[in-house]
């Protein structure tokens, strides 16, 4: 496969012109193109340019808004809600950011219930950003029904990934984001792009039969992780990031889309955690710090996002690849 190689910083340029040119304003389009260049500066291509395409049809279609003014409230002392004026996560997320670390230093705990935006980003961000900030993070949202639930063979409930992030002293935050389906939606659209199968553990076909071809799970249905346990999972996150907040569930947010083909709107939930107010002040990092060495001193392991934080430095020197087909479908969006 031929590929095309670009620096971090042509990357985000490139994003920021296809952007702008699709009808967004700098400050939305800044926040998503950021976004996209973190998932690339990570080696997770299938959060990176990949979704760039899709993001400027959702705002040349006017499904999504590419001038969105998110608006924050105060629900309640632990709880914050922002409005995401119909447009892209990202910015609601950085936004909504500050409001939530200072209510979670305030009471010990606090919520973040982000509505009316559209979500295709990688998740360890918000949360990755939250642990540098010294709290205990975990988010939450829904997406289109992809997976079927325990049982089943009709697309039910989203991929519905999870994250979570802990802070750790003098070095990056131990992070992880992960889908409730045994993989997501975007590794299986890789694999199908590049020609790639799939475990036969990923999903069904049409037939309701298990498969390797990643086409007939892209049009069949997604399975989740370890069988009934990533369903449970997922059937979760459907209420709190759905109908605890007030937003869609992933089947209402298909119906929303009406055949536009655009990115899934819906909510998100988060939940920061100040652990200095948890009973062990000044302890609850090197207790973490204990796990984790426990954990490294087996052989073959590694924490969760080890290999993400070694990938930021070499693509900070080296740049990123994309495919030719991936290049040529961005340059024709300028």
């Amino acid at each position: 496969m031929e590929l095309v190689h670009l620096t971090l910083e042509q990357g985000h340029e490139l994003a920021m012109r296809c952007l702008l040119v699709s009808g967004c304003d700098r400050e939305n389009a800044t926040a998503v193109a950021q976004r996209m260049i973190q998932a690339e500066g990570d080696k997770c291509h299938s959060h990176g340019l990949f979704r760039l395409p899709w993001y400027c049809h959702a705002v040349k279609s006017g499904r999504a808004n590419g001038k969105a003014r998110p608006r924050i409230e105060q629900l309640a002392p632990a709880v914050i809600r922002v409005d995401g004026d119909n447009g892209f996560a990202p910015l609601g997320q950085t936004l909504g950011h500050p409001a939530l670390v200072a209510c979670a230093r305030q009471n010990g705990i606090a919520s973040l219930a982000l509505v009316n935006m559209f979500h295709i980003a990688a998740m360890w961000p918000e949360v990755e950003a939250l642990a540098i900030d010294g709290l205990c993070a975990f988010a939450f949202t829904a997406s289109y029904p992809y997976m079927a639930p325990a049982g089943g063979k009709t697309p039910l409930y989203g991929t519905n990934p999870m994250g979570f992030a802990w802070p750790r002293q003098d070095q990056p935050p131990l992070v992880f984001d992960q889908a409730s389906s045994a993989m997501a939606r975007g590794e299986i659209e890789i694999c199908a792009r590049d020609g790639r199968s799939v475990p036969e553990t990923a999903g069904v076909g049409p037939d309701g039969k298990p498969t390797t071809e990643p086409n007939e799970v892209l049009a069949g249905a997604q399975l989740g992780f370890g069988g009934y346990k990533g369903a449970s999972l997922a059937l979760m996150i459907e209420l709190l990031a759905g109908a605890l907040i007030g937003d869609f569930l992933s089947f209402e947010s298909l119906a929303d889309d009406a055949g536009m083909a655009g990115p899934p709107k819906g909510g998100e939930f988060m939940i920061a955690i100040d652990p200095a107010k948890h009973g062990d002040p000044h302890g609850f990092l090197q207790r973490g710090e204990r796990l984790f060495s426990a954990i490294l001193a087996q052989q073959g392991t590694r924490l969760p996002s080890s290999r993400r934080f070694t990938n930021r430095v070499v693509t900070a020197q080296h740049g990123f690849h994309i495919p030719q087909r991936l290049y040529q479908q961005i340059m024709a969006l300028q």
